[in-house]
């Protein structure tokens, strides 16, 4: 049996502010997928902001899938080993 999905491109300018995953398709034909907030989307080209505070630019033509995800759930605190 062959399952096969279809990649389908959800997000939109307006989505700016909110966090999406977006699947690109990258110069040597793999795939590659980024997960973060959308700052700007100006001309073709996304800023998104990961989860490590650090920025991608995605050209909207490389995206092949998107979609929006929930926020992201907030980071664990390390674990204090200081038991008697």
């Amino acid at each position: 049996m062959h399952l096969s999905g279809r990649y389908v491109h959800r997000i939109v300018p307006e989505d700016v502010g909110k966090r999406v995953s977006v699947r690109i398709r990258l110069p040597d034909g793999r795939f590659t997928d980024i997960v973060g907030v959308v700052e700007d989307w100006t001309d073709g080209v996304l800023l998104m902001r990961r989860r490590d505070d650090s920025t991608a630019e995605v050209v909207e033509s490389t995206i092949v899938a998107s979609r929006i995800v929930p926020p992201a759930p907030p980071r664990r605190r390390a674990r204090r080993d200081d038991r008697p």
